[in-house]
């Protein structure tokens, strides 16, 4: 399959499809990463699982609200590192590691709030503590999980 058959095929192609694509992707990172980072920040357990799980509807919300903020940028900075003539798995994990920059910048301090039950100056506090382990778990599961399952849906689709 060329590229422009796998972009054609594999990502969305209207609005619908963009919805269906961004929920996909949603939920399946927010129902691992904020598992793992919390888990790695105050050891995994039953009582953190149910912690994580009753803040899951708002981190949500959260996380599509960066999506849709941080979506434009993203697509800037791709075209920035990337030339026309790239690949589709040039430009998919690219622009996955750019969406993943912008997006864990935020989440990094938003999603400690959230978590936390509480604003504070904690999560800016320990920013450059946090934020790499969160961009390196979330990128991994952006990359490796959340984005190739939710391209091969919409490619099933297409098809």
């Amino acid at each position: 399959m060329s590229d422009q058959q796998k972009f054609y095929m594999r990502l969305p192609r209207k609005q619908r499809e963009e919805l269906a694509f961004m929920l996909i992707i949603s939920l399946i990172s927010v129902n691992i990463i904020p598992v793992i980072i919390c888990g790695l920040s105050i050891g995994f357990s039953l009582a953190m699982w149910r912690d994580v799980l009753a803040v899951l509807p708002i981190l949500w919300l959260a996380v599509v609200a960066t999506v849709l903020l941080t979506r434009r940028p993203a697509a800037a900075l791709t075209d920035k590192i990337l030339r026309p003539t790239d690949s589709f798995n040039a430009r998919m994990i690219v622009n996955t590691l750019c969406s993943v920059l912008l997006m864990s910048v935020i989440l990094t301090v938003v999603g400690t709030w959230i978590g936390g039950r509480r604003i504070s100056l904690e999560p800016l506090a320990h920013f450059f503590e946090l934020w790499p382990r969160n961009f390196a778990v979330a990128f991994a599961v952006e990359a490796l999980l959340a984005q190739p399952i939710a391209r091969a849906v919409i490619h099933r689709y297409h098809r």
